[in-house]
Order: C-alpha cells, then sequence, then structure tokens
C-alpha cells in the first residue's frame, strides 16, 4: 500500500490536544503549592489580568462581535482591505524654529518615503502672539516652527506638491488662525479644495490639559472649533477640523483604559459643540481626527488602538449616528514618556516596538519619533533612521499585507474587550462629572492620572518596570549625546523683521468674536497677508477673559533616575571622578557572582563608578582592598549560605578602613537588627526602593543635596 504525506507524518498522533484543565494540573503540579494567580497571571495598571496562556475556551463568543474590517464597530479596522493596497501613512513631525531648515527637513523625508507632514507652531504661534509681541519675547522658537503667516508657511513648505500630500497642524489654542493660513497657502497654490489634504486639529481641551491655560474663554473655543468644522466640511472633503490629542493624559501617566476614556469625554464635549453649530452628528464625526500615543508594552498598545475604535463606534451609536461615520480617524505615535535622553539609541527599539504596534493595530496615520527627540531637535541621521524605521517594516516585513492580524487571537480579543469596558467604566464617570471641561476643570482628570501613576513610580523605583540603559544595565562611561540648540535670539530678530515687512493692517476684524462665520473672513485676511498674531487678537486673545487650570504633569518614566546621573556627572565634571563602590565579594565565585552583578547594575543606574573582584577568602583581605580602592562605600555580596557567619566580621573590618557605608546585597529577613547592630547601613535586594535607596546614598556622599 502505497503511504500518502498524511500517513507518513500525522501531528495528532504524536502531539494529541491538550485541555487547559490538564495544561493547568501539570503547572499547579510544578509550581508546588504556590499560588498560581500571583506567579503567573500579570495585572495591568488597569487592573486587567494577563493570563499566561490563551485557548479556544477564552473566545468572546461563535458570532464574532468584533466584526469584520471596515465594518462597524471597526474593531478589526476602517476599511476592508486596510492598507493592503496603499502602504501605511507615514507622518513625519517638525519643530525646528528656522523656516529654511524646516523646509530642507520636509523635503529630505518626502525624498525618503515620507507620505504627509504635520508641522507644530511654535509656543508663541501656539499662543496667538506674533514674533514682535512683547509677550511673545520668551516663547518664539520653543517647541516649534516660527510660522506666523501665509508666507511663512509658503517658506516652511517650498517645493512641496501640496496636491498629493497631507498637511496637518498642531497649532494649540491658536487653531483657527493657524487653519486660516494653510488655507491661505492652499489658495495661493492655487490648489483646489477636492486637492487639498489635511488636519487641522482643533483641539482647545488639550490646549488647557497641556498648557494649563487657554487665551480665551471655553466657550468662545469651542465657538470657533464649531465654526472652523462647518466651514471645513462644507468647502473640503479631504480635511478634518477638530483634533483629539490624548499625549497630555499620556504623558503624564495615565493608563491605557483613561487615556481612552479621556479621549471619548473630549470628543463628545466636541460633538455637542459641533451639533449646537449645525452639523448632522455624522458630518460632525467625520471631522475629528485622534492622536494616540502608543507604549512598549507591544499587546497593550495594539489592543488600544483596537479598543478604541470600538468605543467610538459605540459613542456614535449612542449618540444616533449611522454605522459608517463610527469609523474612527487614528493618528498614532511613540508616547515621549517611555524615551529616554540616557543611551537614547536604546529608543530605536522603543520606537520600532511603538510603530510595529501602530501597523499592526490599523492606524490610519503613523509617526515615527527620532531617537534623540529627547535630546534636543533631531538631526538628519535620526530622521531617516526615524522614517526607515516604518519602511523596513512595511517594505521589508511586508507587515501591512496582512489586514488586521491580531484578528482571532484570543488573548488580543480578550484584552481589547476588557480595555474598552474598563474605559467605558472611566468614560461614564466623566459624563457623571458634567463632562471632560468640568472634568478637567475640577481637577478630577488630574487626581485620576496622578493616582493612576503612583502605582507605575513604585515599579519603576523598585524596577519591576526596568528601563534598560537607565535602572537596567545603565552604561556610566557612555558619552552624552549632544545636539546644538539653534540661535533662538537671531531667528526671533529675522521673524519680527520678516513679519513687520510683510504684515498687512486690517480694521475688518473688530467683531470676528461675535460673527456667526469668523473662519471664512479669516481665510480671506490671511490670504491678503494678515498675521495669526492679528486674527488671534481678532478673537480676543489679547483680552483678560481666560481660562486657566493647573497644566498635567509631563512625567518621564526614565526622569527620576536620569536625574541622579545627571547629578553624578557633575560631580565627576568638578571633581574629575566619581563616588566608587567597592564590591566585597565574599568566597567562591559561585557565592558572590550573582549578588555582585546585581549590585554593578544597581549601583550604576545612580551613576556610581563600581570596583569589582574575583572575590576574597576573608574580611581582612576585602578591608584592606577596600582601604586602597579609594572607595567610601562598600557592598557585601556573597550567599544567604554565608551570611550568618561573615557578616559581622567583614562590616566591622569594612568600618575599621573607613568605609562610611556599608550595604548587604541581599534580603535580610529576620537577620535585620542583628546586621544594623553589627554595622550595616542599607539592604539592597530584588524589589527594593532602588531609586530611594541611590537618592540617599548620594546625598550622604554630598552628591545630591540633601543630609550628609
Amino acid at each position: 500500500m502505497t503511504k500518502t504525506p498524511a500517513d507518513e507524518f500525522a501531528i495528532q498522533d504524536d502531539f494529541p490536544p491538550v485541555t487547559y484543565d490538564e495544561w493547568r494540573g501539570v503547572v499547579d503540579e510544578a509550581l508546588k503549592g504556590a499560588p498560581f494567580e500571583r506567579k503567573l497571571v500579570t495585572q495591568t495598571y488597569e487592573g486587567i489580568d494577563i493570563q499566561p496562556v490563551y485557548s479556544r475556551r477564552d473566545a468572546l463568543s461563535d458570532e464574532d462581535p468584533l466584526g469584520f474590517p471596515g465594518f462597524a464597530p471597526f474593531v478589526r479596522g476602517t476599511h476592508p482591505l486596510a492598507a493592503a493596497l496603499t502602504g501605511w501613512d507615514l507622518r513625519q513631525e517638525y519643530a525646528h524654529p528656522d523656516l529654511a531648515v524646516t523646509n530642507r527637513e520636509i523635503l529630505d523625508d518626502l525624498e525618503g518615503g515620507t507620505t504627509s507632514l504635520l508641522l507644530r507652531l511654535d509656543a508663541a504661534g501656539r499662543s496667538g502672539f506674533d514674533p514682535d509681541d512683547a509677550a511673545a519675547s520668551e516663547l518664539a522658537g520653543r517647541g516649534g516652527v516660527m510660522a506666523y503667516s501665509v508666507d511663512d508657511l509658503d517658506a516652511a513648505l517650498a517645493d512641496v506638491h501640496l496636491n498629493m500630500t497631507t498637511v496637518a497642524l498642531d497649532a494649540g489654542a491658536a487653531f483657527l488662525p493657524a487653519a486660516a493660513a494653510l488655507v491661505g497657502l492652499w489658495r495661493r497654490r492655487d490648489i483646489s479644495p477636492q486637492e487639498s489634504r489635511g488636519a487641522f486639529s482643533a483641539d482647545p481641551l488639550a490646549a488647557l490639559a497641556s498648557e494649563g491655560q487657554l487665551p480665551i474663554t471655553h466657550t468662545e473655543a469651542l465657538e470657533s472649533l464649531a465654526d472652523l468644522a462647518q466651514w471645513t466640511a462644507e468647502t473640503f472633503p479631504h480635511v478634518t477640523a477638530v483634533g483629539v490629542d490624548t499625549s497630555p493624559y499620556h504623558d503624564a501617566g495615565a493608563t491605557a483604559a483613561q487615556d481612552l476614556a479621556f479621549g471619548m469625554a473630549t470628543a463628545v464635549e466636541y460633538l455637542r459643540a459641533l451639533t449646537d453649530g449645525g452639523l448632522t452628528i455624522d458630518a460632525a464625526a467625520r471631522q475629528i481626527l485622534f492622536r494616540l500615543s502608543l507604549g512598549t508594552h507591544h499587546f497593550r498598545a495594539i489592543a488600544k488602538l483596537r479598543a478604541a475604535r470600538q468605543l467610538w463606534s459605540r459613542v456614535i451609536e449612542a449618540c444616533g449616528g449611522s454605522p459608517a461615520s463610527g469609523a474612527m480617524q487614528i493618528h498614532a505615535r511613540t508616547g515621549r514618556r517611555v524615551l529616554t535622553q540616557r543611551d537614547p539609541h536604546v529608543n530605536l527599539l522603543r520606537n520600532t516596538t511603538a510603530m510595529f504596534a501602530a501597523g499592526l493595530g490599523g492606524a490610519n496615520a503613523i509617526t515615527s519619533v527620532p531617537f534623540d527627540a529627547m535630546t534636543g531637535l533631531p538631526d538628519a541621521l535620526s530622521r531617516r533612521v526615524a522614517r526607515n524605521t516604518v519602511l523596513v517594516l512595511q517594505e521589508e516585513s511586508h507587515l501591512h499585507r496582512v489586514i488586521d492580524p491580531a484578528g482571532g487571537s484570543w488573548f488580543l480579543d480578550q484584552l481589547t474587550e476588557q480595555l474598552a469596558d474598563k474605559s467605558w467604566e472611566t468614560f461614564q464617570e466623566i459624563e457623571r462629572q458634567g463632562g471632560m471641561l468640568a472634568a478637567l476643570k475640577s481637577g478630577w482628570v488630574a487626581d485620576q492620572v496622578d493616582a493612576a501613576y503612583a502605582q507605575r513610580a513604585k515599579d519603576i523605583a523598585r524596577r519591576k518596570e526596568g528601563i534598560t540603559g537607565i535602572s537596567e544595565f545603565p552604561d556610566v562611561t557612555e558619552q552624552p549625546l549632544t545636539r546644538p540648540a539653534p540661535d533662538r535670539a537671531a531667528l526671533h530678530a529675522a521673524a519680527t523683521t520678516r513679519i513687520t515687512n510683510t504684515r498687512r493692517e486690517d480694521t475688518r476684524f473688530s467683531t470676528l468674536t461675535t460673527n456667526a462665520r469668523r473662519t471664512g473672513a479669516m481665510v480671506e485676511a490671511a490670504a491678503q497677508g494678515v498675521t495669526i498674531g492679528q486674527m488671534a487678537r481678532a478673537l480676543g486673545f489679547d483680552t483678560d477673559s481666560t481660562e486657566e487650570i493647573p497644566p498635567l504633569k509631563l512625567r518621564s518614566f526614565a526622569g527620576p533616575f536620569e536625574e541622579l546621573r545627571n547629578a553624578s556627572d557633575a560631580w565627576h565634571a568638578a571633581h574629575g571622578q566619581r563616588r566608587c563602590v567597592f564590591l566585597a565579594n565574599m568566597g567562591s565565585v559561585a557565592h558572590h557572582t550573582a549578588r555582585a552583578t546585581y549590585s554593578k547594575n544597581f549601583f550604576e543606574a545612580g551613576g556610581f563608578n563600581v570596583l569589582s573582584n574575583d572575590g576574597f577568602a576573608d574580611a581582612e583581605a576585602a578591608a584592606a582592598a577596600f582601604a586602597q580602592s579609594g572607595a567610601d562605600i562598600a557592598v557585601i555580596c556573597s550567599s544567604d549560605k554565608l551570611y550568618p557567619e561573615i557578616v559581622p566580621r567583614v562590616v566591622a573590618k569594612l568600618k575599621q578602613a573607613g568605609a562610611h557605608n556599608v550595604v548587604l546585597a541581599g534580603n535580610p529577613g529576620d537577620n535585620e537588627p542583628q546586621w544594623r547592630t553589627a554595622g550595616v547601613d542599607h539592604f539592597i535586594f530584588i524589589k527594593c526602593d532602588v531609586l530611594a535607596t541611590l537618592r540617599e546614598l548620594l546625598q550622604e556622599e554630598g552628591v545630591l543635596e540633601g543630609k550628609r
């Protein structure tokens, strides 16, 4: 009888199906009584349990409630073919204050594969000031492009084919004047409304949350937002007027569920304003572009994007909109909170993880962040690497060729559903608070974010959530990456001269704050040379009618450890050497090597120079070596088996040799009182507060201000 391939290799015969209960029995036996939930189940900061394995028993249902790609609730994507045909929209950001440099960066990126642009105005423009305004002296050139008119945008976008390139704006509170300037540029270039593609990104609540103030009342801001959206809906079929940027909450430490809830609540606030302004719910929904930041928890980032689409579809359904209008538009980028200044090349990995998740999660536009983003303005190399990160994932890995690759994963489907449920609970609470604006003004949002970050901060301090290159595996000898800062004074002077020579005085805007159709008037004015600052004043930006709240605190996860490293570097620069830690490795390599490695990693995270060795046979030899080392801190490294016998004698000898601080590597348990009596000053061990211990030792050594 001839054997078929199936007869020759039947995998089920060698690997029969295993049920979950059978697997769980084997696991429980291996755990030897240790709690399964404690050892193998991970809990997110939202309180979601992540199981170690998922199976068909975890499927949501037989009917697939997450639907199909391109259909409500759009969990699996807003288009049936996703990016399989067109590829990902690579939307790079530009914030260099010099218009010529910005233009050069834009042209280089477009030639290198970028498909759309995001221009961030500087702090002066975002606040509605021209560069010659007295209030702009400290704001001009900070955090963005020094563009204040159609002429400036024309220079920044010189030689860019605007009929082929989407241009998005990040203009803060000055969203309406900036939008008018961009439309003025489209008209100057003879770009028809059908050809124009862009995003005005009007988002006053994000400006309020991040800056702590609005230069006009929230009522006036929402009226301007509604007017802009209605005018845009009537005029530009491929432009969105409204943005919902959740980065102020994400960068302040919000959980993924909070981040999504704040985004939904903000969008509902805007939907109310837009429908009050005359738009239908369907037209209003199509005017909103969401901007979401992603971290480095890869699967959670994918689930976050999928849950966002599910939530938005649910919101539009609840508001009475059609299913099609619930197709959420998402611009995703790597969150700033996970990026580091130290060891910045590790940011390549962080950004790649986020970009991978953005693509697989179905983002409509993706921003890849340069690895030196926390150091200063990116250079040509970092910009090239940033865009190529996405291009390699797309062109060489072909990740965009698969429609919703997460679909059908029991784990990701479950996580998506759980995250959406958690977000919906928070969203409903915000609505009970009176909406997003009320929740911001009352301080409720800030309180919720602070409470969520508190637990994460503890985990970072204890290295339960490690940061590679910072709290884990730091390089004390690394050469800091520097990026030259632009000459803001010279650029400010040039911008002042430029705007003074080109600005057109126009007195027709005295009634714009009460004009029901102010956008059209502003577009006409911008085309005639009226500046962003002039238009902002016409909107009442220079009055005392402002909204103020305490701004959300921006938090870098690596920030507390980087502060210690900065202090240690300053000490090194001032004294020619670093504070040293001597490892008193006792016994054989088998006894001390694990804790010696742990201790070296521990103290280098604080910028100490760690002196290691092959170990000592007795306390006298360790003390003699310490005396010759020039260190002030000694760390005893050995095994729990040897500690009861050697600790008292080794501590005494090290103190006699001049040790200011003696640290024991290992959890002392019940021995702590007697070992402290013997002279041990600190204990370091897994799950201890690494940050607090390092800070205290640096204070004692005079590196940080504090006790000594």
